[in-house]
């Protein structure tokens, strides 16, 4: 299985230990188009690439992914495009998110995408990991 991992860059990475936890068992189930986002330096790894240069390859891996998993508790327009653009190719997309937020209603509202609430990192991976193996 192909994941592709959405989460916060230039829009925040408050929520970088969960990005690594996340990408930690999406690798026990498939491979991950992405790695780069769950890296502490991942504005250094982007800043040899153009803005065109990027957004060519990330819509390349969402089209070839067979998941989106995004990350949506710290606002994103990066992330809210990812979302919308797998949205209307068809793609899978698990959505996930602290429960001490108020979730963007064009996520929490939209019946297409599948929605976890997690309280800390411990519950978010319990729950992420029974989706993932009913997707198996």
């Amino acid at each position: 299985m192909k994941f592709y991992f959405a989460g916060a860059i230039r829009g925040g990475r408050e929520k970088l230990d969960i990005y690594i936890k996340i990408n930690e068992l999406l690798e026990k189930y498939g491979e991950i188009l992405d790695k780069h986002v769950a890296k502490p330096n991942v504005n250094k790894i982007e800043n040899n690439k153009s803005l065109e240069e990027i957004y060519s390859r990330d819509i390349t891996w969402i089209k070839e992914c067979d998941v989106l998993v995004a990350e949506v508790s710290t606002p994103s327009l990066g992330v809210g495009y990812e979302v919308s653009y797998a949205e209307n190719l068809g793609k899978r997309i698990i959505c996930i998110y602290d429960d001490s937020i108020d979730i963007s209603a064009m996520i929490g509202g939209n019946k297409y995408l599948e929605l976890i609430k997690y309280k800390d990192s411990d519950d978010l991976i319990s729950k992420l990991e029974i989706k993932l193996k009913s997707i198996n």
